[in-house]
């Protein structure tokens, strides 16, 4: 595997750590769900720890591991020596020392160290989701770059999806918004779907549970309504206890959205720990172990205070696109 390098955005080559194949919650239809490695958010629940870093990194799968009497090749190969034995003698990594250059997953025979990321230029990418183009005109599907966050790499992704474009191939991106409005543009002006995920209107608690302002988050969804009147947006919160699950958080987000007419759809996506195991592949802490997914009772009042609004008269439908029919959970 090629190494990325840190905090660049080459038109040419983009550090991709996934694709997935099939999706069926990322747009329309049958798609190819593009993973960009690299966000600038730290949200404390994220469910893809994996993608938050810009360059490749280290999973240690140390359950894998043949251990130290059997094996041991990846502390031979490790040039920073950041590879020692667990007293269980399988392997550990020092993450001060290691530089993440994949030299030990080369050579593990078992995955137990996985090199998380790779280059992929703009041919490659398209070789990939162009194999699946007969799923895709059959189920109205397509191509949906996400990550991470596709800002972070913004030339690149731009070229992804003109090329797709130019091959008739359907796209959409999935992003939370925070970053320039330069950055933006690039990535929605060849996207045919805007996913945009708005997790709260409170600023204190934004930078409390995600590390970063929501000021310009919201700042550009609306100026993406003004530059782009014509495409389409989805917006996505997900519920998470003890940071929004409340009628007041969801109250203020659907009356901001209110006003924005480009919006077509509004989810609310429950909470899940589906990606709690990976911090311990990454040595990371999972800061919501304790957490419990919001339970259907709590999901059905929320929906309410969502469709309470659509019909209160703070908007219509001959406003705003967003209709009662397009909630969805």
């Amino acid at each position: 595997m090629g190494r990325c390098v840190t905090n660049t955005n080459s038109s040419d080559t983009g550090c991709v750590f996934n694709i997935q194949k099939f999706s069926l919650h990322d747009g329309p239809g049958i798609r190819d769900l593009i993973f960009m490695k690299g966000c600038p958010l730290r949200c404390q629940w994220c469910s893809n720890p994996e993608s938050q870093k810009s360059h490749p990194e280290i999973a240690c799968h140390s359950e894998r591991c043949l251990g130290f009497e059997s094996c041991g090749l990846c502390q031979d190969e490790c040039p920073e020596k950041a590879i020692s034995r667990a007293e269980n003698d399988r392997v550990k990594i020092d993450r001060l020392l290691c530089n993440n250059c994949g030299n030990c997953s080369r050579v593990c025979p078992d995955k137990a160290l996985e090199l998380i990321g790779r280059n992929m230029g703009i041919g490659e990418v398209l070789n990939t989701v162009s194999a699946d183009q007969g799923f895709h005109f059959r189920s109205g599907g397509g191509v949906t770059i996400g990550g991470g966050d596709p800002i972070l790499q913004a030339d690149f992704v731009e070229n992804v999806l003109k090329e797709c474009r130019e091959q008739g191939i359907d796209t959409a991106i999935e992003t939370a918004g925070f970053g320039s409005w330069d950055q933006l543009e690039k990535i929605c002006r060849y996207a045919n779907l805007v996913l945009f995920d708005i997790k709260s209107m409170n600023d204190e608690k934004h930078k409390q549970f995600i590390g970063v302002s929501n000021k310009t988050i919201l700042a550009n969804l609306t100026k993406l309504a003004d530059c782009f009147p014509e495409k389409p947006v989805l917006v996505r919160t997900p519920v998470i206890p003890g940071f929004n699950a409340t009628r007041e958080d969801i109250s203020m987000i659907i009356q901001f959205l209110g006003s924005i007419k480009t919006i077509t759809t509004y989810q609310l996506m429950p909470y899940h720990r589906f990606g709690a195991h990976k911090y311990r592949y990454l040595d990371k802490p999972y800061l919501y172990a304790d957490a419990a997914p919001p339970d259907e009772e709590l999901m059905k009042t929320l929906q309410t205070v969502v469709s309470e609004h659509l019909t209160s008269g703070f908007k219509s439908p001959k406003e705003n696109r967003l209709a009662l029919s397009d909630i969805t959970s």
